[in-house]
């Protein structure tokens, strides 16, 4: 097994600068060799799919397995992406295909969507607390 790490560095627009580090670990199983190249496409595709998330984000950890070992099969390859989001438990979703790009590429899109549903729940429930005078809350007095 090869164990990669990555940093991906991004800035908050704030009055100063602010360094804002999410990290990628690329983990294989012994069937699949871990070679630069992999490496580099796997976390170009993660880096891409979360870019517009990541401040979010402090740890992406990335799982690639091959259910078969050198049987060819159909949707043998696996990837499983786990996230972290700051003060969260951690989100994880899996994805198989034929290809490990197809089963990364899979698996980063569902893994956007449910941060991005994730993060719009916890905003919802934030609002709702925060404004005990909207319509429809109970906390709304009768006149």
């Amino acid at each position: 097994m090869i164990r990669v790490c990555f940093r991906l560095t991004i800035l908050k627009q704030k009055p100063f600068i602010e360094d804002k580090t999410m990290k990628i670990q690329i983990n294989t199983d012994h069937n699949i060799k871990g070679h630069e190249a992999l490496t580099v496409k796997v976390r170009e595709q993660v880096e891409g799919a979360l870019s517009r998330i990541s401040e979010h984000i402090t740890r992406v950890e990335v799982h690639l397995s091959d259910e078969n070992g050198n049987k060819k099969s159909h949707n043998d390859k696996r990837c499983m992406i786990e996230a972290r989001l700051e003060g969260h438990q951690p989100l994880a979703v899996t994805n198989q295909s034929e290809t490990l790009e197809d089963a990364v590429e899979g698996a980063s899109d569902k893994l956007t969507k449910l941060i991005d549903s994730t993060l719009g729940r916890l905003r919802d429930h934030k609002n709702h607390n925060t404004n005990p005078d909207e319509p429809g809350s109970k906390h709304t007095e009768q006149l």
